[in-house]
C-alpha cells in the first residue's frame, strides 16, 4: 500500500500529533517542582519539541535519505520522552493517569513514524533499483 507523503509538513498527521503531544507535555510539566525546571522539565520539553521539529526539518530536506535520518532522530526523541515520563512518574511528579494519557498518544506517534519510515524506505529502494546482469563477468 502506497502511503502518500505530504509536500508540506503541516499536512502530515504525524507532525500534527507530535505538536499536540508537545503541548500536552508542556501542560503537565507545569506540575513539576521548581527545582526540576533545569533538569527533567527542561529535558522533557526539549525532547517533546524535538519530535515535531525533526519531522518538519526532514520533510524540508531535498533527499529521501535525509528525511529518513531526521525521522530516525524523531523516533529517538520519542524514546527519550517515554523514558522521561516514566522517570517523572517514579519521582512522583506525575500520576499514573497523567502518564497513561501521554504514553497512549506517544505510542501512536511511534507507530505513525515507523509507517512513514517504511513508506519512504520502500520509495527509496524502488528509486535505486537497477538491473543486475545474471553474469557478473563478461564472456570471453
Amino acid at each position: 500500500m502506497e502511503v502518500p507523503v505530504a509536500q508540506d509538513f503541516r499536512e502530515l498527521r504525524v507532525w500534527q500529533d507530535a505538536m499536540a503531544l508537545a503541548e500536552a507535555v508542556h501542560t503537565v510539566t507545569r506540575k513539576f517542582p521548581s527545582e526540576e525546571r533545569f533538569g527533567l522539565t527542561s529535558q522533557l520539553l526539549r525532547a517533546s519539541v524535538s519530535i515535531a521539529s525533526c519531522i518538519a526539518e526532514g520533510n524540508a530536506r531535498s533527499s529521501t535519505r535525509d528525511y529518513l535520518r531526521f525521522l530516525s532522530m524523531s523516533c529517538g526523541s520519542v524514546a527519550e520522552v517515554e523514558t522521561q515520563l516514566l522517570l517523572a512518574q517514579r519521582f512522583g511528579y506525575l500520576s499514573d493517569t497523567d502518564v497513561s494519557s501521554l504514553l497512549t498518544p506517544l505510542h501512536g506517534l511511534a507507530r505513525q513514524l515507523q509507517a512513514l519510515k517504511k513508506a519512504l524506505s520502500s520509495r527509496l529502494a524502488a528509486s535505486h533499483a537497477f538491473p543486475v546482469s545474471r553474469f557478473p563477468f563478461p564472456a570471453r
